[in-house]
């Protein structure tokens, strides 16, 4: 009995230790196996890295975004491009532009590079701004909470795309990104705010915040060591699913006049000029259109994804 029991007891001690899969390595494993994640993860990195290399597929396109083509395009009718589907073909890969030959695929690509640059300038702005007010309004509560919290209330009572309207419109001569990015974030800060505050007064009485408490931790250090890690996985979905929602914001703006301006191309504004021609030319208002559809919904599975994947309460775990 005791030389079976010390094997048993060698074997025990021989074993290597069951270790826990960490939360992250849970949420990949789920993000691995999801296919409409991985559909999404993929158009993402297509798009970012077109908008990335930008500079570099013009140079092998051989046309700018600004540049006129006037021989490709029929000035008889009125600037209808020559030859099908809008000019398609091995000198323009996507057809030019009616009326003034600018190549299409030069202006998507770059088009690209602006509506991310925006969509993810202006979601980083709002993050950051939303975290720190939600933070602080959550954590010491009373007074500083209710002025916080009625402050968020009325920005958020604002109807965000005539405010939206009629601030870009008033600046015609300002930078537009930078314009488009500060009133973009103004108008969308209070709904991360709100959900950091929630979360934060639901963090701020466990444990682990109490024995820093107890330990002489003070509040800067409180906030930012131990509650604001607790905050990723809300942060990190809110963050995914805003992304597609600025682009879409960008691109109305755009497309209503006040956004991007030309010669800067931007899918909305491409769109709102494919207007005039879808008739004659139905891919140039097709293309951006495609673009813009396939962002959003890339973005949006992404983020549906990561919001199932780092729900504890999700099934398979």
């Amino acid at each position: 009995m005791s030389t079976s029991l010390q094997e048993g007891a060698a074997a025990g001690a021989a074993a290597p230790p069951v270790r826990g899969r960490s939360p992250g390595r849970i949420a990949y494993e789920r993000l691995r196996r999801d296919p409409a994640a991985l559909f999404g993860l993929a158009i993402v990195v297509l798009f970012v890295l077109m908008a990335l290399a930008a500079p570099l597929l013009t140079r092998l396109n051989g046309w700018e975004p600004e540049t006129f083509d006037k021989t490709a395009i029929d000035h008889a009718l009125g600037g209808v491009p020559k030859g099908d589907f809008g000019g398609i073909g091995a000198e323009h890969w996507l057809g030019v532009e009616p009326g003034n030959g600018r190549d299409v695929f030069s202006r998507i690509v770059y088009g690209a590079r602006v509506s991310l640059l925006i969509a993810v300038a202006s979601t980083a702005v709002t993050v950051l701004a939303g975290t720190a007010v939600g933070l602080v309004a959550g954590y010491f509560g009373g007074k500083v909470d209710t002025v916080l919290s009625r402050v968020m209330d009325l920005v958020m009572s604002f109807p965000s795309l005539i405010f939206m309207l009629a601030l870009l419109s008033i600046a015609p001569d300002a930078n537009r990104v930078l314009l488009l990015v500060l009133i973009m974030s103004m108008f969308s800060w209070p709904y991360v705010g709100r959900i950091v505050r929630g979360q934060t007064l639901s963090v701020k009485h466990r444990e682990f915040v109490d024995a820093a408490r107890v330990n002489g931790a003070m509040g800067p250090h409180i906030l930012l060591k131990e509650i604001l890690p607790n905050l990723a996985a809300p942060i990190l979905v809110y963050t995914t699913l805003a992304i597609p929602a600025n682009i879409g914001t960008e691109a109305a703006l755009s497309f209503l006049g006040v956004g991007v301006r030309p010669p800067t191309p931007s899918w909305g504004q491409m769109i709102d000029n494919g207007l005039l021609w879808y008739q004659v030319v139905p891919t140039y208002f097709m293309i951006p259109g495609v673009c813009l559809f396939l962002t959003v919904l890339a973005f949006t599975l992404l983020g549906d994804a990561l919001r199932d994947a780092l729900d504890p309460k999700g099934p398979g775990r």
